[in-house]
């Protein structure tokens, strides 16, 4: 399912974004690629490093209470090269981000899998925080453009409450069942709770709260630069940006790569202020050219070196 739906919605967005764009839309995105400021994709790419290195350092505040502190160096390898293989099969990058530390730090896979959980649960929360944000600084424009899709305010707290609801009625019903499944999901839900509460018994939290704001701070400067290479969305404000930032990010997750899906998100993003479907396309197009180039040639660096330079391991 990981692997089939991921690469069949990929192959929709291909479909989907060809049928939409004019031949004519799709040789004026090709040449804002073309013409896009390397300076600023440089940029992007260098501060995406920097995110990873912060990742990196980080990553040991969770290793140490355990009585592990593998080298930073090894660390920031074996992340770029999850990353890489990332690319190939969508979350295949945690199992081998778990297997590598155990090969080459001595570090149990179970327990550095339970880092890399925690790690995706604290993630999963400054995501959440920076949806948040930019509901707040964007409100009456989303609302505007939700109104203009055909969908009224009452309509969408319908569907937030329904949500709501539903959520609240699985989370009785997996605590009231006694099946096979449920003690396993609930047994597994409390790790992840203990996971991210353990972060403040910690004894570097304040390094890691420090760590995890400049990642995120990172991810989102790297976006922030890239409207530079774009001359229509060089005026963007932080809350329109933030409110693409968002969709790339889901769309990250929902495909491989977030191949088509990336640049889609994006571009229905930006729509919403005002920029057209040729800038949107280019600006997406551009920022996930960027962070893939980063990724495959810093992570087949990092695959070819982590092996040389552990010799001895």
């Amino acid at each position: 399912m990981k692997l089939i739906l991921p690469i069949g919605l990929g192959v929709f967005l291909v479909w989907y974004l060809y049928y939409s764009t004019t031949p004519e839309q799709r040789l004026e995105i090709l040449s804002y690629i073309k013409k896009a400021d390397l300076f600023w994709v440089s940029v992007s790419i260098f501060i995406g490093i920097l995110s990873h290195v912060s990742r990196a350092i980080r990553w040991n505040y969770l290793l140490e209470p355990l009585g592990y502190k593998p080298k930073v160096g090894n660390n920031i390898l074996i992340i770029l090269t999850a990353y890489l293989a990332n690319l190939g099969i969508p979350r295949s990058g945690e199992f081998l981000r778990a297997t590598t530390l155990t090969t080459y730090e001595k570090v149990p896979f179970e327990k550095g899998f339970g880092t890399i959980v925690t790690e995706r649960v604290v993630d999963l929360i400054m995501l959440f925080l920076i949806i948040l944000i930019a509901l707040l600084l964007q409100t009456d424009l989303i609302f505007s453009f939700i109104q203009e899709q055909g969908f009224g305010l009452v309509s969408a707290i319908v569907i937030l409450g329904v949500g709501i609801l539903g959520l609240f009625l699985m989370i009785r019903l997996i605590k009231k069942s006694t099946s096979a499944f449920a003690i396993k999901l609930k047994e597994f839900l409390k790790s992840l709770l203990d996971g991210v509460l353990s972060i403040f018994k910690m004894k570097h939290k304040w390094a890691f709260v420090f760590h995890t704001l400049f990642i995120w701070t990172a991810y989102i400067a790297m976006f922030w630069v890239i409207k530079y290479t774009v001359p229509e969305t060089e005026n963007l404000s932080l809350g329109a940006l933030l409110v693409a930032f968002v969709g790339g990010a889901i769309a990250m997750t929902t495909t491989n790569g977030g191949f088509i899906a990336y640049p889609a998100a994006i571009t229905k993003s930006l729509e919403v202020f005002g920029i057209s479907l040729v800038a949107g396309n280019a600006f997406g197009w551009i920022m996930w050219i960027a962070q893939t180039a980063m990724v495959i040639i810093f992570g087949a660096i990092s695959f070819l070196l982590l092996p040389l330079l552990n010799r001895n391991r």
